[in-house]
């Protein structure tokens, strides 16, 4: 059962983003469950998932898992454009036994009720039994799940448990806190108030550079985590996560799917600067 800290993983990337950089994926994943965190979310926002094609999405998809190797619970978002690759890519995940299947909205056409139902509820067949959960995050999709989706999905599918929540502010989070189903927090500004309103755990883009910090505030303990990720968000958020985890000794490239692009010299030079002024870690 999904619960905790999850990373919202980054992917790793060669061929100036085009390909996946296979041998990546092994010490990367063993860099997450170093830092405490309990499992992960792989091909999520911070994943780039979106931007890949299914093959490289199903190829990534077994290669967390292969190296998660029980250690780290794994997630898979496996939300598309269309119904049909979102049904194709959470029926693999299942096949894989993942401890979660995760779907965001598709973007561009805002969807009514009616339509978004049948896709959430296309997607959740595919995976059963395997754990469902809604990715509601509206600035990326362009619209919000309303709630009354929500309760009609939990009628007619049993395996759909919860949310991972990322809108802000706080008032556009609350309406998803709904009792019965577990939510996760996006928003690392948002996990007190949402852990004390009855989330289970978060799912943060912040624990794929620094899952220590993430797993330590889970917990009920560590610093304000605003500030360090306000320090990443100064620069192309996935481009400088990946810059901090090989700065941090992994083996993991800096290529991002086009259209996102690396950070420039001088960005990398500020980010450094950060990294040794600001130690983020010493505060544990």
């Amino acid at each position: 059962m999904l619960r905790g800290a999850l990373a919202a993983a980054l992917t790793p990337l060669g061929s100036a983003g085009e390909s996946l950089d296979e041998e990546a994926f092994g010490p990367y994943v063993d860099f997450l469950a170093a830092g405490g965190v309990d499992g992960l979310l792989a091909l999520g926002t911070t994943g780039e998932g979106f931007l890949l094609p299914i093959d490289q999405r199903m190829r990534a998809a077994q290669l967390f898992v292969r190296a998660a190797n029980g250690r780290l619970l794994v997630a898979v978002h496996c939300g598309a454009q269309s119904t049909w690759d979102t049904v194709e890519l959470a029926a693999h995940a299942a096949e894989l036994g993942v401890a979660g299947v995760a779907v965001m909205p598709p973007p561009y056409f805002t969807l009514d009720e009616a339509e978004l139902f049948a896709h959430l509820a296309a997607a959740a067949r595919a995976c059963d039994p395997t754990a469902f959960y809604v990715y509601e995050f509206a600035a990326r999709s362009g619209y919000a799940v309303p709630p009354a989706v929500l309760e009609r999905l939990r009628d007619a599918a049993p395996n759909f448990r919860g949310l991972k929540v990322s809108d802000t502010p706080w008032e556009n989070f609350r309406p998803y806190l709904i009792e019965g189903l577990d939510v996760f927090v996006g928003p690392e500004s948002l996990l007190p108030q949402g852990l004390a309103g009855g989330a289970v755990g978060a799912v943060s883009a912040l624990a794929s550079a620094f899952p220590e910090l993430v797993a330590a505030a889970v917990r009920g303990q560590g610093a304000d985590l605003g500030p360090v990720r306000a320090a990443l968000e100064r620069f192309p958020f996935q481009a400088a996560a990946k810059f901090v985890v090989a700065r941090r000794g992994v083996p993991l490239g800096p290529d991002v799917r086009r259209p996102l692009r690396t950070l420039t010299d001088v960005e990398q030079k500020e980010l450094e600067q950060w990294l040794e002024s600001s130690s983020p870690v010493a505060v544990l």
